[in-house]
């Protein structure tokens, strides 16, 4: 981390703090923009919005889809209080949306607010360029997986960008210069279970990034609940604690 980074990131805060987009377009927020962290951070976890106990306290993942993630984690081997407290946390709308039209659960944000969100969150992975990048819900999933693609074709499975992928742009989505990596049960992945050594090797040297893929832990979400599912969360965490272990993140 180098002191002009740590600059930008503090003013890039500070204009999203006074963004009024979203209210400028007729969109009703809550609360001002939710996230955590600084540019030292070698994780980062990107949500989908945050609720309306984040908007009030500003602490993303604050409510119950918080426990359960952080119980996904905490089988990584991430304690949850030394997570937030290294770890970059954003999504991709920054503000309370507001509650759903039916009265169940959050208000899920328009395209048309996600394309105003996007500038902030192309800054923050600039900026931050993180060695492992978490996806939690189908809205941040999308960033990076095509649209048509099932979560169970996606939970369980990792995203290794090589150095040279990110040379010329941190903010690198294209799958196409990605290698997928895959475990078969909730163990840890071998050598043999992905790729060569010289690959392994390869994707633990510095520089690269990692993205998994989590499905939304909020209890409104049935598809966590599925045993089917609930295998692929276990391949998911697999690879989080092989990810964390090797990286000492």
């Amino acid at each position: 981390m180098d002191a002009d980074t740590a600059i930008n990131l503090r003013l890039l805060h500070d204009q999203l703090r006074a963004c009024r987009h979203c209210l400028e377009e007729g969109y009703w927020i809550v609360s001002g923009p939710v996230f955590s962290g600084g540019p030292e951070a070698r994780v980062m976890l990107i949500g989908q919005a945050p609720g309306i106990t984040e908007g009030q306290v500003k602490r993303p993942f604050n409510a119950g889809s918080g426990r359960r993630l952080f119980q996904w984690l905490g089988e990584a081997g991430w304690d949850e209080a030394d997570f937030r407290a290294r770890a970059y946390m954003t999504a991709i709308t920054k503000c309370y949306p507001g509650p759903s039209g039916n009265g169940k659960g959050d208000r899920v944000a328009t395209p048309f607010e996600q394309t105003l969100c996007r500038p902030w969150l192309e800054q923050e992975i600039r900026l931050v360029n993180p060695r492992l990048m978490i996806l939690v819900g189908g809205l941040a999933i999308k960033q990076l997986y095509p649209a048509k693609m099932r979560l169970n074709e996606i939970i369980g499975t990792a995203a290794w960008f090589p150095p040279e992928a990110l040379a010329a742009d941190p903010l690198n989505f294209n799958l196409a210069q990605a290698e997928i990596i895959t475990t078969a049960d909730g163990r840890p992945p071998t050598v043999e279970k992905t790729t060569s050594q010289a690959a392994s090797s390869t994707r633990h040297s510095p520089g690269g990034r990692f993205v998994v893929p989590l499905p939304h832990p909020s209890g409104a979400s049935l598809w966590p609940n599925k045993p089917e599912n609930q295998a692929l969360i276990r391949r998911a965490i697999a690879l989080l604690a092989e990810i964390r272990t090797i990286d000492d993140l």
